[in-house]
């Protein structure tokens, strides 16, 4: 069968059995539904490569400025914009997609679609660093912003690096790490921000290349003395109440001290601190799904969508989950999340870009700093594609989630913070 008209098959087929709708009491899906988790995969799969088709496919042609439509937040313009939305959209959805491509088994059509998405990412990867290309990217000539994507790009190969990195060509591997040493020229603000440099870093000490040990040692200092308790920490010394634990923050200072441990610049002692503050923060995520598979529309930055539960599926990747929460019942929420989002009339175009919003087309939720290359950070929200189908997150039975179980009488433990 072929690709594109699978994954299209796949979602018309969910949604005629019930498995993409809500329609049946309680949510419950149909009895002829598999027990498992084997169809919110095939769901998961076809959703993110929807998502990401129409990107790749123009920029491993190089006609990725020509047709990407860059549609951007009230005060902003498209000349500004148009400067960073192309790196922007390119390194939030390899940071996603990064674990699956990095995954083996699943199902033929599967297997077959990530060789598809592996190609298309070699060649974008090569057009984006090559000076005479079209879709030639910025990744330090024009403003600040370029430090934030280039993070991400780095963030993605630390997530799949056989995969991501080490089979691209010589030339490409020469043209991205001097790129990445480029964006040293651009100050980040004193907040999230100081984890972008940081993942550059560490992302360049992976692969043995010099890195700058004082900028990555100022970002994970400062988090860490940021932290404000029960999971949660500031952004820079003031807490705001957004999602940018999920975000930003939590998911990569994680991966920085793993990088620091496994490379004996750090103990373990910062890592084993800060992995059990992000286990109370996604048993938090957990609980801020509504029954109904909606979450509260708080803090800026809100049109990444399904993004805001990168953290929650970062320790699922990882397989971190508290023992409070189960696989089977935070990938049911977060499908039916995914469901609520992806599925609402207006969040692609007839071409199948994402447009701006959260349940649909709503350009009034983005900020000036939006553009269309922004909403791609939505993919971060799939990395438990990143586990073999036999994973227990994959596996393992339906549950119901936290507030499903609480608004339909079931009787819990209460919640607890967490005091470290």
């Amino acid at each position: 069968m072929n690709r594109r008209n699978w994954i299209s098959t796949t979602l018309t087929g969910l949604a005629a059995t019930g498995l993409s709708a809500s329609a049946l009491p309680n949510g419950m899906a149909p009895a002829s539904a598999p027990t498992d988790g084997s169809a919110d995969r095939t769901y998961w799969v076809a959703n993110l490569t929807k998502i990401a088709r129409p990107f790749l496919e123009n920029m491993a042609a190089g006609t990725l400025r020509e047709n990407m439509p860059v549609a951007f937040g009230e005060g902003a313009t498209l000349k500004d914009r148009q400067n960073f939305t192309y790196l922007e959209g390119f390194g939030r959805l390899m940071a996603g997609m990064a674990p699956w491509l990095g995954a083996s088994g699943g199902p033929a059509e599967e297997q077959q679609l990530r060789e598809e998405f592996l190609g298309l990412y070699r060649q974008s990867m090569a057009n984006g660093v090559n000076p005479d290309s079209p879709d030639y990217f910025n990744f330090y000539r024009h403003g600040r912003q370029p430090l934030v994507d280039a993070a991400f790009l780095a963030h993605a190969f630390l997530r799949a690096p056989e995969v991501l990195w080490e089979p691209l060509d010589d030339e490409t591997k020469a043209r991205t790490i001097e790129e990445m040493k480029n964006s040293r020229v651009i100050l980040p603000y004193y907040s999230n921000w100081l984890l972008f440099s940081a993942m550059v870093e560490a992302w360049l000490l992976s692969i043995g290349e010099q890195w700058d040990e004082m900028r990555t040692a100022l970002a994970v200092r400062k988090n860490i003395e940021w932290y404000l308790g029960d999971g949660m920490y500031g952004d820079g010394k003031d807490f705001h109440w957004d999602y940018y634990n999920s975000y930003v923050i939590q998911p990569m200072l994680l991966d920085i001290l793993k990088v620091l441990k496994d490379n004996r610049k750090e103990d373990g002692r910062s890592f084993d601190t800060t992995l059990k503050r992000a286990r109370r923060y996604a048993e938090i995520q957990e609980r801020l799904i509504s029954p109904e598979g909606t979450f509260p529309i708080i803090g800026r930055s809100i049109v990444y969508r399904f993004g805001a539960f990168q953290h929650l599926a970062q320790i699922a990747l990882w397989e971190q989950l508290p023992d409070e929460i189960t696989p089977g019942q935070v990938r049911a929420a977060l499908t039916a999340v995914q469901r609520r989002m992806l599925e609402a009339p207006g969040t692609f175009d007839e071409n199948g870009w994402l447009r701006l919003g959260v349940a649909g087309h709503q350009p009034g939720l983005a900020e000036s700093y939006i553009s269309t290359g922004s909403l791609y950070l939505t993919s971060e929200g799939f990395l438990p594609l990143g586990l073999e189908p036999d994973a227990p997150f994959w596996a393992n039975a339906e549950e119901p989630w936290t507030s499903k179980k609480v608004f339909s009488g079931t009787d819990l433990e209460r919640d607890g913070a967490l005091y470290d």
